[in-house]
Order: C-alpha cells, then sequence, then structure tokens
C-alpha cells in the first residue's frame, strides 16, 4: 500500500505533470491581452521539461505541482475560456482580482477539487453563477465582488459547507435571499450580497448561522423587516442594511449583539425610536441610521458604554429633543452628523471634549443660543456645518484656533457681531458661508491670504466697508456672493483673474468703479450679478468670451457705452438684465443673435433704432422688456414668431404705426402686454381677443382710434385693462 502511494504521488508531481501546467498557462496567457509582468511565462526550448515554479505569480508546492496563482492587479484583458483548469488538480488559491478580465465563469472550473481560495472580484465577468461551483467542496473564500454577474444565485451553492467569506456583491443577482444558506453554511463568517438586485423579505433564518460577524445586504430593493432573529448572532460585529427598503422599527434584539461596531441602516423606511437596548453594545465604533423616519430623543445613555464610538450619523430622520450633554464622553468621535431632524435647545459645552472630531454637521434644525466658546477646542475640526437654525451671539473669537477648519457654513442663523479677525488664520480654509444673519462691520482685511479661498458668502448681513482685496488671491473663487449688504469702494481687482469663477452675486450695495477693471475673461462663469450698485464704465467684449455664461444681471448701475452683440451670441445665455443704465447704440446688432435667450431685459436705458425683424428669431424668448428708452419706427409682425413669449413691454417709447395683427398669436401672453406711451395709431386689433391668458393690458397713452373689440369679451384672464378711452 506504502508503495503505490509514492508511486501515484511521483506520477501527479512528476515532471511531465509540471510542463503539462505550464502549457496551459501559456496557452492561456497567448489568448489574453498580457501585461509586461508575463514575460516571464515562456516553455523554453524544452517544453516537456518546463516548470512554472519561478514565473511570475506562480506558486508550487515542494514537489513542483503548481497550487497557487496570483495575478492581482495585472492589467490583464481577456477571458478564462482557454484557462484548462483541470490541468491544475493541485490548486488551492486562485486570485485573479482587480483584472480586465470578461466572459463566463467556465463551467469547467468544478475540476479544482482542491480549490480552498477563489477571488476574481473587480472584472467584468458577465452570465449567470453556474451551479457546477457547488463542485468546489474545499472552498473557504469566494469573492466574486464587482462584476457584472446576473440571473438567480444557483441553490446548490448552499453545498459549499465549509465556506467562511462569501463575498457576491456589486453584481446585478436577482430573485430572493436563499433561506438554504442558513441551514447549511454553518460555518460561515462573513457574506456579503450588498448592491445587487435581490428582493423579497431578509430570511429569518440568517439568524442562525452562529458564526457570522459580517453580513451586508445593502443597497438591495429588498423590503419587510429586520429579523428580530438576527439578535441570535451573538459574534456578529458588522451589520450593513443600508438602502435596502426596509419598514419595521429597530428591533430591540440587536442590543444582544455584543460585538457589534458598525451598523449602518441609513436609506430606509424605519420608524420608531432607537432602541435602549443598543447601549449595551460596548464595542460600538460606527453607528449609522440616516434618512430613515425615526423619530423620539436621542438616548444619552448610548455614549456611557458607546466609548470607542468614532462614527455616528443620525442624519434626516426626525428626532426631537436635545443634543444630550452625554455625547461628550464619546471622546474618540471623529463624525458628528444630526443634520436635518427636529432638536431643539442648545449645542452642549461638552461638545469641546470630542478633541478628535473631524466633521460636525448640525444644519438644518431648530437649535438655538449660542455657539458653545468650548467648541474652539476641537483643533482637529475640518467642517463645521451649523446652518439653518436659530443660533445667536458673535461667531467665537478664537476660532482661528481650529487651524484644521477648512469648511465653516454657518448660514441663516441669527448671529451677530462682527466677523473675528482670527478667522484669517485659518490657512486651509477654503469654504466660508455666513449669509443670511446678523453680522456687521468689515470683512477682516486679510481674509484670503491663504491663496485657498474657493466658495466665499456674505450675503444678506450688515457688513459694510471694501471687500479685502487678497480675497480672491490665489485665483481659485469659484462661488462668491456679498449681495444685501452695505458693502462700498471698488471691487477686488483680483477678480479679473479668477479664471474658475462660476457664479457671483454681489446686487444691492454700494459698489462703485469700472466694471471692466473688475471682471476680465472668465470661461467658467455661469451666473453674475450686479443689480443695485454704482458700476460705471462700458461693457467689454471679453464677456464674449465667457462661453458658459447663462445669466447676466446688471441692472441698475451707471454701465455707459453700447452692448457688445457677442453678449447675445453666448450659447448657453438664458437670462439678461441690463435695465436702469446709461447704455445707448441700436437695437440691429444686438438681436441678431441670441437663440436660447428666455428673458431680455434692456429697460430704462438710452437705446435707439428701430426692432428689427430679427427679434422674431428668439424663439426661446419669454419675457422682453424694451420699455423706457429711445426706440421708434414700427412693431415688426415678426415679434408675433416668438410664440412661448409670457410678458411683453415696450412702453415708453417713439413707436409708431399700427399695433400688429401678429401680436394676436403670442398665446402664451400671460403676465404682461404693455405698449403704452408711444405714437401708436389704428384700431386696436381684433386679434388680440385670443390672448386669453393674458392678466394685464395696458394700450394707454397712445393715438390709437375706434372701439374695443368685442373679442375682448374671451379676455377672461383679465384684472388690468388700461385702455385709450381709461386716459
Amino acid at each position: 500500500m506504502f508503495l503505490l502511494l509514492v508511486v501515484a504521488c511521483s506520477l501527479c508531481c512528476s515532471p511531465a505533470a509540471a510542463a503539462t501546467e505550464a502549457e496551459a498557462l501559456v496557452r492561456w496567457k497567448d489568448s489574453l491581452d498580457p501585461a509586461p509582468s508575463l514575460t516571464s511565462w515562456r516553455l523554453g526550448r524544452n517544453a516537456s521539461a518546463a516548470s512554472p515554479c519561478s514565473w511570475s505569480g506562480i506558486i508550487c508546492n515542494a514537489a513542483g505541482s503548481v497550487v497557487g496563482i496570483n495575478l492581482a492587479d495585472h492589467n490583464l484583458t481577456g477571458t478564462l475560456a482557454d484557462l484548462d483548469f483541470p490541468s491544475f488538480p493541485n490548486l488551492i488559491r486562485l486570485n485573479l482580482a482587480n483584472n480586465s478580465l470578461e466572459g463566463s465563469i467556465p463551467v469547467n472550473i468544478s475540476a479544482l477539487s482542491k480549490l480552498s481560495s477563489l477571488d476574481l472580484s473587480t472584472n467584468y465577468f458577465n452570465g449567470t453563477l453556474p451551479p457546477e461551483i457547488s463542485r468546489l467542496s474545499e472552498i473557504l473564500y469566494l469573492n466574486l465582488f464587482f462584476n457584472d454577474l446576473s440571473g438567480l444565485i444557483p441553490h446548490q451553492i448552499s453545498r459549499l459547507r465549509k465556506i467562511r467569506y462569501l463575498n457576491l456583491s456589486a453584481n446585478t443577482f436577482t430573485g430572493s435571499i436563499l433561506d438554504t444558506l442558513a441551514a447549511n453554511l454553518t460555518m460561515l463568517d462573513t457574506l456579503d450580497l450588498g448592491a445587487n438586485n435581490f428582493g423579497g423579505e431578509i430570511p429569518p433564518s440568517l439568524g442562525s448561522i452562529p458564526s457570522l460577524r459580517i453580513l451586508e445586504l445593502d443597497q438591495n430593493p429588498l423590503g419587510g423587516p429586520i429579523p428580530s432573529s438576527l439578535g441570535n448572532l451573538r459574534l456578529l460585529e458588522s451589520l450593513g442594511l443600508n438602502m435596502a427598503g426596509l419598514n419595521s422599527s429597530i428591533p430591540t434584539s440587536l442590543g444582544s449583539c455584543r460585538n457589534l461596531s458598525y451598523i449602518n441602516l441609513s436609506g430606509n423606511q424605519l420608524t420608531g425610536e432607537l432602541p435602549l437596548s443598543l447601549a449595551g453594545i460596548g464595542a460600538m465604533m460606527e453607528f449609522g441610521v440616516s434618512d430613515n423616519l425615526l423619530s423620539g430623543e436621542i438616548p444619552g445613555v448610548f455614549f456611557w458604554s458607546w466609548t470607542n464610538l468614532i462614527s455616528f450619523q443620525l442624519q434626516n430622520n426626525s428626532f426631537t429633543g436635545l443634543i444630550p450633554p452625554e455625547i461628550g464622553l464619546a471622546r474618540n468621535l471623529t463624525t458628528l452628523f444630526l443634520y436635518m431632524n427636529k432638536l431643539t435647545g442648545s449645542i452642549p459645552l461638552e461638545i469641546g471634549n470630542l478633541i478628535h472630531l473631524v466633521e460636525i454637521d448640525f444644519s438644518d434644525n431648530s437649535l438655538s443660543g449660542q455657539i458653545p466658546p468650548t467648541i474652539v477646542k476641537l483643533h482637529r475640526l475640518t467642517k463645521l456645518h451649523l446652518q439653518v437654525n436659530y443660533l445667536t451671539g458673535p461667531i467665537p473669537e478664537e476660532i482661528g484656533n481650529m487651524t484644521a477648519l477648512q469648511s465653516i457654513v454657518l448660514n441663516t442663523n441669527q448671529l451677530s457681531g462682527e466677523i473675528p479677525i482670527s478667522i484669517t488664520e485659518l490657512k486651509d480654509l477654503y469654504f466660508l458661508f455666513l449669509y443670511n444673519n446678523n453680522f456687521r462691520g468689515r470683512v477682516p482685511p486679510d481674509l484670503g491670504k491663504n491663496g485657498l479661498l474657493a466658495s466665499v458668502s456674505f450675503s444678506i448681513n450688515r457688513l459694510s466697508g471694501e471687500l479685502p482685496q487678497g480675497l480672491c488671491k490665489g485665483y481659485g473663487l469659484v462661488y462668491f456672493t456679498a449681495s444685501e449688504n452695505n458693502f462700498t469702494g471698488r471691487l477686488p481687482s483680483c477678480l479679473r483673474n479668477c479664471s474658475k469663477l462660476a457664479r457671483v452675486r454681489l446686487q444691492l450695495n454700494h459698489f462703485t468703479g469700472d466694471i471692466a477693471e473688475a471682471f476680465g475673461v472668465h470661461p467658467e462663469l455661469r451666473y453674475l450679478e450686479l443689480t443695485g450698485n454704482q458700476l460705471t464704465g462700458g461693457l467689454s467684449r471679453d464677456w464674449g468670451r465667457c462661453v458658459k455664461l447663462q445669466s447676466l444681471i446688471l441692472g441698475g448701475n451707471r454701465i455707459t457705452g453700447e452692448i457688445p452683440p457677442e453678449i447675445l451670441s453666448l450659447p448657453e445665455l438664458g437670462e439678461v438684465d441690463l435695465s436702469s443704465n446709461l447704455l445707448s447704440g441700436e437695437l440691429l446688432p444686438i438681436l441678431s443673435n441670441g437663440s436660447k435667450v428666455f428673458s431680455l431685459n434692456l429697460s430704462h436705458n438710452q437705446i435707439s433704432g428701430e426692432i428689427p425683424p430679427a427679434i422674431g428669431d428668439l424663439s426661446e424668448l419669454q419675457q422682453l422688456d424694451l420699455s423706457g428708452n429711445r426706440i421708434l419706427g414700427l412693431i415688426p409682425p415678426q415679434l408675433g414668431e416668438t410664440n412661448k413669449l409670457q410678458a411683453l413691454d415696450l412702453s415708453d417709447n417713439y413707436l409708431t404705426g399700427r399695433i400688429p395683427d401678429e401680436l394676436g398669436n403670442l398665446v402664451s401672453l400671460q403676465i404682461l402686454l404693455d405698449l403704452s406711451n408711444n405714437s401708436l395709431s389704428g384700431p386696436i386689433p381684433y386679434n388680440l381677443g385670443k390672448l386669453i391668458k393674458l392678466e394685464v393690458l395696458n394700450v394707454s397713452h397712445n393715438k390709437l382710434s375706434g372701439s374695443i373689440p368685442n373679442s375682448f369679451s374671451g379676455m377672461v384672464s383679465l384684472n388690468s385693462w388700461i385702455s385709450p378711452t381709461t386716459i
């Protein structure tokens, strides 16, 4: 018997067997688009004596037979169709993760009878999972994460009784989660079925896998309750059920899983309160129940035992009551998100004990009181978001000590006082939103000296003085608003060189100076509003190079000169308001372009000339206001082709001739039709009676004659009609 065993072993591990393995590997390599790392895979002159044991990614046993193939991260492209699995009778580990392999998983992979570890993750394998995979009776580790596999999970997979790690996540598997998994896979340590298309409810039988430590079923269209039987998983350390369509309360039985360190139940429709039994889980490190329908108060008792807590995320629920002061006991917290709830009261002073905090977001609650002075102890904090509350008082003077801060968002509160000078010491600050508060005084003159500011908003406060000239020192400013304050002086000259600017709102201040000196070429600019200032100078042709501009709103300034035709030629421009300036020139070159413009307001300027027939080409136009200018001549009938027009104001000009019948074709006119204070003559067109949506019509102070057309009786929406007879 002993002799027979020796003979058998020598045969299976003979040079011929090794050569067979080598030849099989080379044949497969030749079918791929191999990476340079496989250049060692060569048979040499004597193929029958070739051994792959020294080849890249190949591991052999003492007898020279291949027991491991590790080609993870080798940039391989191709399929497994030409890999002859039966040629590797001793293969124990196969790792092809993180490549670009595709095609189906071959049925003959089942020939690897000794295989204990198979990793095909992060490839492009498709098709169904072959039932024959159940013949891998020695398999302990199976990872098919992030492929394009689909269809049902074969029930035969339940025959893999030795398996400890099963990861089928990030595919498109369908059907329900097999009940038989729990009955047969009793050795299972990790079960990850996340990010698929599994339906149905979570099988309660999963609670009977005694060795289970990690259970991930997230991002599936499941439904139903969280089974209370999961509380039987006494070794469970990680539970991921987020975005799974679950609609129950959180079972109190989960409190029996004393080893749980990670719970993610976010993105479901869970209701009820947080079970107090969870306080018994002393191992808790990450707790997430965001984006649910949970209510009640945040139990302070949690933090007596959750001393290892790192992340606590309850955002977007309906939690009420106070932020418990006991939260200060969770001294290892790095992430604390409570935003979009109904929390009240003040932010507890104990928040200053959380010296490891990196992110705080308490926004969109009903918190009141002052920002606690202890918050300045949080030297590692990068994100401080407290917006949309009822906070009062000043920003703590020592905020400059929070040297890691990158993002400060305090908008829409009732904060007051001056912006602390120490804020200029925050060298990593790139996001500063203080709008809609009661801040007063000057903006610290050195703000922006770090050169990193990208988004800044001071709008709707009581700030005064000049803006810091170095605010955009690094030329990285993207979003800048300071509207509705009392700012004076010139705009920062550095704005001219901010090529990344996308949105600027500085309206309703007292800014002065030449607009051409403040702005240059901004290829990313989409929105600019400077209404209600005292800016002077002319409009540069460079505005025509702001190719992404969608809204240009400069009304209520002292801008002079002609309007460059390049402005209305901008391909994305939809809204233009240059009203109440000192602009001159004729309409013809202005209105020859602008096919996407939907709102055009040039009112109260000194524009002259006639309305060109090309105005009919503005097919997207919804609002047109040319009132209060020096426009003369006829109203072109082509204006009736702008069939999306909702408001038209040509009043206070020098228009003559008849009102065109074609205006009756503007059936979308609803807000206003004002032709008053011109020199129009002739009868009121019968056709205007077709404007049944129109609410305001004014044709007074003209030279019209005749009677009011009978067709006007059908204009049922009119609530203001000023006719020639009411002069």
